[in-house]
């Protein structure tokens, strides 16, 4: 049996180290709190691939006596806790004392600083948690930390690390939370010698407009309420400006940004009535409360807190939110926007009606109701024969070709499947009379639903919600035969990118042509749609590629391919299929229904609604009373 034996300092500093610093952005976070506890007005920061080779952060903070700096890499030596009672009441960014000591355990690190009042400045160097005698060196008032080659001395933390873009993405977004509640302070950061950001001491709405953009400033709502010692501030976005995941939620405790999910729960609630529950609430709040009652020491990297009355914390963020959006009205844009008109303009009229049928904003009845055109009794004995007359034709050429049309295809029809990959057919009963089990379509209804006469009735089709389904169906069966089928775009579609989505794209982009998605780099903030699978050709190539790379880099491209591999799918379904109020032909109405009936599972789409009903003929004579 072994002997309990204590372990090697250094060791331990890098047992720790793996716990404080998971990425280059961990060593960043360590570095920007330090400087902000420092008092420092400018922060200048300098990272080199990713952060992987260097980070640099300067600034003119307070600085650190020549006699101090080998204390400021041991473990658990810090100014800025004493006791117990000072840790129960933390006011300072960082106080676990153990955040520079395990930088310097797994990389080279300097560091040089020149404290206030004093007229040189000194540096220690610390390469593999070894540390070299301080020495003069030439610096201004404040302090320079330098890391250099995290985990070289760990390859196997080292090779866990992301492409230099994902992780300098990482270090973006920290070096963004930190600058964004601290607007007071010069922030300055560079990657591999250029300038990223410049943001000058400013205030705090102008410092929400550079990071989160001028849409989001400009529709956000201010909120500042208080109660007791709770104080909370910030802008919470218009509920007409949700996202579809949850990057664009800022919320800091005491300046401090963490993920709390008694304060997530909270202003979901408060969004609840006002936001589809698919979409996120966009907002940068800030609570500030006493230091007592919030416990910021539950997690080595201090982005979970724990409050010590969670009840009313949730409560209070509820309320303050929830009363800032209870004052916006439905209508608002609208009359701004009509004030500036000089005379009101004729309504929309619905493509398809007949003659251009009035709609209820067109009709000139003071009750705003549809006015009911006359019609005459010759046009209306030919109606009947309308059908036969039009509809019969095509019928019979349906029956003749066995369901394969010979006019123009349909926004959805591709090239055959191979063998191997032909759908099943779904077993729905066919007619005795031969007519297909979905029958033959008649019209299009407000663009979203199509009618078709079948045997014994009238069948009602979700056209969206149909075609979505199809279009799962095969993407599940191209990719199970390894790869789903590519359509080369004749002009790429370019589009702005955020760091994650082109980290994304760097990274997978060769394995993402598996799913029929071909992506080129055009620049840092930029990226190129040149390929999209055969079924999603008339989709929205953007939105399409933005979906995917999200799923991507939230679970991993394996994950996808894999165990998310159905939710994957179902979403490109969803951006492949026909929109509401796309008008259909009669021939892509029929062909729509007959892959329909040959496709697994058509009787739902991927969310589990209906994509068809039915009215039996007994149905409708019961709406009219016939037979009584």
């Amino acid at each position: 049996m072994s002997r309990i034996q204590r372990l090697p300092d250094h060791l331990v500093n890098q047992i720790a180290a793996g716990e404080v610093v998971e990425r280059p952005a961990s060593a960043l976070k360590e570095m920007l709190e330090n400087s902000l506890d420092a008092g420092a007005t400018r922060i200048a920061v300098d990272l080199a691939q990713g952060g992987i080779k260097l980070i640099r952060v300067s600034d003119n903070g307070s600085g650190i006596a020549a006699e101090d700096l080998p204390l400021a890499l041991d473990r658990h030596a810090t100014s800025k806790i004493a006791s117990l009672d000072d840790l129960e009441c933390v006011v300072t960014l960082g106080f676990r004392g153990e955040g520079l000591a395990s930088i310097a355990s797994v990389s080279r690190l300097t560091l040089t600083s020149r404290p206030v009042g004093s007229e040189h400045g000194h540096q220690i160097v610390a390469i593999d948690g070894t540390l070299h005698p301080v020495e003069p060196a030439p610096h201004a008032q404040g302090t320079t930390v330098e890391v250099v080659d995290l985990y070289f001395n760990t390859p196997a933390r080292r090779k866990f690390l992301k492409s230099e873009a994902t992780e300098y993405a990482h270090c973006a977004t920290t070096f963004e939370r930190i600058a964004l509640a601290h607007p007071q302070v010069e922030f300055i950061l560079r990657h591999n010698g250029k300038v990223v950001w410049r943001l000058p001491a400013q205030a705090l709405a102008d410092r929400v407009a550079a990071l989160l953009g001028r849409d989001f400033a400009d529709s956000a709502l201010a909120v500042e309420t208080s109660a007791g010692t709770l104080v909370l501030t910030g802008f919470a976005g218009h509920p007409t400006a949700s996202r579809g995941n949850r990057d664009t939620q800022y919320f800091y405790v005491n300046g401090r940004f963490v993920r709390d999910k008694t304060a997530q729960h909270a202003l979901r609630q408060a969004y609840r009535d006002v936001l589809h529950h698919e979409r996120h609430p966009a907002y940068a709040l800030f609570l500030t409360m006493d230091p007592a009652q919030v416990d910021v020491n539950v997690h080595p990297t201090k982005i979970e807190v724990r409050f010590r009355e969670s009840q009313a914390i949730h409560q209070f963020l509820f309320h303050s939110v929830h009363k800032t959006l209870a004052g916006t009205q439905a209508g608002q844009e609208a009359a701004h926007l009509a004030s500036e008109e000089t005379a009101p303009s004729p309504g929309p009229q619905r493509e398809g009606l007949p003659g251009g049928a009035p709609s209820r904003a067109d009709s000139p009845s003071s009750a705003g109701r549809y006015q009911q055109q006359a019609m005459p009794l010759a046009v209306a004995r030919g109606a009947i024969g309308l059908y036969e007359s039009l509809f019969g034709g095509l019928r019979d050429e349906e029956r003749s070709t066995a369901g394969t049309l010979a006019e123009a295809p349909a926004p959805y029809a591709v090239p055959t499947l191979p063998e191997t990959a032909v759908l099943k057919a779904n077993p729905l009963p066919a007619a005795p009379d031969g007519l297909p089990p979905l029958g033959f379509a008649l019209a299009q209804l407000h663009g979203v639903y199509i009618l078709s006469q079948c045997v014994d009735g009238l069948i009602i089709v979700d056209m969206h919600a149909a075609h979505e389904r199809i279009v799962y169906e095969r993407l599940k069966t191209a990719l199970e035969a390894d790869q789903i089928p590519m359509q080369p775009l004749l002009l790429p579609v370019s589009f702005a990118a955020d760091r994650f989505e082109v980290a994304t794209a760097d990274e997978h982009g060769e394995a993402m042509k598996r799913l029929g998605i071909d992506l080129a780099l055009l620049s840092p903030t930029q990226l190129a749609v040149r390929g999209v699978p055969v079924w999603l050709k008339d989709g929205d190539a953007v939105e399409l590629a933005r979906a995917v790379l999200k799923d991507v880099r939230e679970y991993g491209l394996t994950r996808v391919l894999t165990e998310r591999r159905n939710e994957l799918l179902a979403t490109m379904a969803c951006h492949g299929a026909v929109r509401a109020n796309r008008q259909l032909t009669l021939p892509e109405m029929n062909a729509l229904l007959r892959d329909m009936e040959a496709t697994e599972r058509s009787g739902q789409c991927n969310h589990g609604r209906p994509t068809w009903s039915r009215l039996s003929l007994r149905d409708l004579d019961n709406l009219f009373m016939r037979g009584r």
